[in-house]
């Protein structure tokens, strides 16, 4: 058994009411009644005359009720022209808070549309409209720190973002439709939106995944719907239609408004117009002279739409464009659109009825593309109605234009809840100065609110029916915020090291308010640290042994007040195992340790002079071995004499006096450094032998010589 419905299409330029008969989701166009304005009693898609258009509707009522008898509910279109497209986005901080949740997902999407209906009442104050239903929203993309990231779902940062594409409506639209249908003693059945009933009769949802634009060009406007990624993205209108064309042929022709008109239709059919102007004359005009007249308007119409579709589209040509509509006869149209849009011409196409799936008419009903929207509209309110709904949020009740599914987003939406009421407050944050910068340490983040339907725990997404009670309870507020100097200080400047083998925890110096100050004490709002970090060999030795700097430093003695450099006598620094200086940095790890050298003595410092401080020689004498020394020079360090084997302190200051000058040694000379003695009672003769040969006491020797003295008795 077939259902009738009965749809209208009310326009600028006509009011078109449809007998559509629908059996097993076919549907069988019946009856298509139009019906002109006699007058300009609706301009760009406005009303200027309430009364004339709401007797038209009635006039079309009473016609199709002589052949499918009492019509008392009807589906109507709110006009794509009263749709607002806005975009906007929201930033938050997700620093230090557990991972990104779905819920917490639609929770942002909810801000970002909040924010964008913000900017819509801001934009509209000027006409006092402050009440628009959201009737759809698309993400356009999700950022983690500025990143864009293809969903935040178990993502952790500093900072997440989400940017929407909302479309609204305003709720005083809806309200004047039904009151004019009251007028013509109609119920309004069904509701849907124009863009959407051509859509959903021409671009299924498998379609909708490619980027598509279709226009539906009448008489006062054109309205554009765009889809991309499965969903219809965005909405626009301009207003430029048929009537830029009918008003370009009326000035160049002199020619009354409707009679205009009908010579535009002729474009469509006729190689030769008839023309009869205002004066009274006729002319006959061929096809082509009438379209180079008109020419620069037909450009001004694709340039208008086209410009509308690439700011939809962000400044993208789409992959094709669709045309409906009486205006999308208009001859050129298609070829300057595909100029503006930079598309070949294949991709730019008006489309009729036989476009439409599942679809059969009458004989009589013919394919044209004006027929597209008001056959579409009868088919989105059957299969996709839009209906008021009543639910309650904390007591409070809302009526909701019924579009889609509803969620407990668009109560809340209706119900002006704002985004941060999803949350609890977070907690108190403190701003720290650190070397002289400014630090923003947050509070805690507060938990989410919680919210119930009909007493059952939900999220934002959950769909609602009508009647439902939704609850939302405040969620938990976040702990203000605390820090100790420990944790703003880095953890790369706690460093632990060995030094000389014992273990160390090397800390910076931290100065609070000016103050020393330890790691573990707890910071305040506004207060000031400085942090001086030890990150070199000699910044450790400073603070922990100031004795093995002093080693390391170049070992010098003054000789005659002029510096004399001991290298070798100067302690070696090692760190991890390798030769380093005290200028190199030092890591967690590390270990650093100072070779300390043994001290210079006299002869050391002589040697490095090449002065002889004593002469000395080794001889055998009397069989007993001797060392024969004179001293040369005599050291004296900071005024006091100094052996030769005396070691000396880095910073010394020596001189060396010479005694005597360098002589020959000669025998006698060895009875200083022996004490061999002739016998008292010794009464012979002596024989002096050096290696064995004759010598006397005064012969000079060397080192290594054998000395004897022979007694022989008388």
């Amino acid at each position: 058994m077939s259902s009738k419905l009965f749809a209208l299409d009310i326009g600028t330029r006509s009011v078109v009411g449809i007998i559509l008969e629908e059996q097993n989701n076919n549907f069988h166009v019946a009856d298509i009644y139009m019906k002109e304005h006699k007058e300009r009693a609706m301009v760009d898609g406005q009303i200027h005359n309430v009364l004339y258009v709401a007797e038209l509707i009635h006039t079309v009522k009473t016609e199709l009720e002589k052949k499918h008898g009492p019509l008392t509910k009807v589906s109507v279109a709110a006009a794509g022209r009263a749709l607002k497209t806005e975009q906007a986005s929201v930033t938050i901080n997700i620093k230090n808070r557990p991972i990104f949740t779905e819920e917490d997902i639609n929770r942002l999407e909810l801000q970002a549309v909040q924010q964008a209906q913000a900017q819509l009442i801001q934009h509209e104050v000027e006409n006092e409209i402050n009440h628009y239903y959201c009737v759809g929203y698309s993400v356009l993309f999700y950022k983690l720190d500025g990143e864009e990231i293809g969903s935040l779902v178990d993502q952790q940062g500093d900072e997440a973002t989400v940017e929407v594409i909302a479309t609204f409506l305003p709720r005083v639209v809806v309200e004047s439709l039904i009151a004019a249908l009251k007028r013509a003693n109609l119920e309004m059945e069904a509701l849907t939106l124009e863009p959407i009933a051509a859509i959903n009769v021409l671009i299924p949802s498998s379609m909708r995944r490619l980027n598509v634009a279709l226009v539906d060009i009448g008489a006062g406007t054109s309205d554009i719907a765009i889809t991309d990624g499965g969903t219809i993205v965005a909405y626009g209108m301009v207003p430029v239609a048929g009537d830029e064309i009918t008003e370009a042929l009326s000035d160049h022709y002199l020619l009354d408004f409707p009679v205009a008109e009908n010579t535009k239709r002729q474009l469509t059919s006729e190689s030769t117009i008839f023309i009869e102007d205002i004066l009274g004359f006729d002319q006959e005009v061929p096809r082509e002279e009438v379209l180079d007249a008109i020419q620069p308007s037909i450009q001004h119409l694709a340039q208008s739409i086209g410009q509308e579709i690439l700011r939809l589209n962000n400044q993208r040509s789409p992959k094709a464009v669709m045309l409906v509509g009486g205006g999308s006869l208009t001859p050129n149209v298609t070829t300057e659109l595909c100029k503006v849009l930079q598309l070949p011409e294949n991709r730019v196409a008006v489309r009729g009825l036989d476009a439409i799936q599942n679809l059969t008419k009458s004989d009589s009903i013919s394919n044209s593309p004006e027929l597209i929207t008001p056959i579409g509209i009868a088919i989105a309110a059957k299969l996709a109605p839009i209906q008021y709904m009543t639910v309650t949020v904390n007591d409070t009740t809302v009526r909701l234009f019924e579009m889609k599914d509803m969620t407990v987003t668009d109560a809340f939406l209706a119900a002006n809840i704002q985004a941060k009421q999803l949350y609890g407050k977070p907690g108190k944050g403190i701003s720290i100065t650190i070397n002289g910068q400014d630090i923003f340490v947050p509070g805690e983040h507060g938990s989410l609110a919680t919210i119930y339907v009909n007493g059952e725990v939900a999220t934002t997404k959950t769909v609602i029916r009508n009647g439902d009670r939704i609850e939302l309870v405040d969620g938990k507020n976040g702990q203000d915020a605390t820090a100790k100097v420990q944790d703003l200080v880095d953890s790369a400047l706690i460093k632990k090291i060995k030094l000389q083998g014992k273990p160390f925890t090397v800390q910076p110096k931290v100065l609070l308010n000016g103050l020393p100050t330890t790691l573990d004490r707890n910071l305040k709002d506004r207060d000031v640290l400085v942090i001086n970090t030890i990150d070199t060999i000699e910044n450790l030795l400073n603070l922990y042994n100031k004795k093995l700097i002093n080693q390391l430093q170049p070992f010098v003695v003054y000789v005659e007040g002029k510096p004399l450099y001991l290298p070798e006598f100067t302690a070696k620094l090692y760190i991890n195992g390798k030769p380093g200086k005290l200028q190199y940095p030092f890591y967690d790890g590390y270990t650093v340790s100072v070779e300390e050298s043994s001290l210079p003595t006299i002869q050391n410092i002589a040697d490095k002079l090449s002065i002889v401080l004593e002469d000395r020689i080794t001889v055998i004498f009397q069989d007993e071995e001797l060392l024969l020394k004179r001293t040369i020079y005599e050291a004296h360090v900071n005024g006091t004499v100094y052996q030769s084997s005396a070691t000396i302190f880095s910073g010394a200051s020596v001189e060396f006096k010479q005694k005597e000058q360098k002589q020959k040694w000669i025998f006698q000379d060895v009875f200083r450094f022996s004490n061999w003695q002739l016998p008292s009672d010794f009464k012979g003769q002596f024989t002096i032998l050096r290696n064995g040969q004759s010598a006397t006491f005064d012969t000079e020797i060397f080192g290594g010589d054998h000395l004897q003295i022979l007694l022989s008795e008388l």
